[in-house]
């Protein structure tokens, strides 16, 4: 659960980093104080998206491992109950 926290916690900041930097860049390129919130958002996304897994690829990794651990051990689990319920 812990890697979950982490890795979705980067991935937001890495958002909120994203659409802060394209919404300055866009305001300062365009000279106005109003910017298209929605494209903003998506050039945000497509950023982040990008960096994140280049630069996320570690915390990635463990998720992924604590997710396989999880997998497996339930599906342990599920062969031991139904190895249970089968006759000899």
């Amino acid at each position: 659960m812990k890697e979950f926290a982490v890795y979705t916690a980067l991935r937001v900041g890495m958002f909120l980093g994203s659409f802060a930097l394209v919404a300055g860049i866009w305001s300062l390129v365009s000279g106005e104080e109003r910017v298209p919130l929605l494209w903003v958002v998506v050039i945000a996304f497509a950023v982040s998206g990008l960096a994140s897994y280049r630069l996320l690829n570690r915390q990635r990794e463990a998720l992924a491992r604590n997710v396989q651990g999880r997998a497996e051990r339930a599906a342990a689990k599920f062969e031991e109950i139904r190895a249970k319920e089968d006759p000899p």
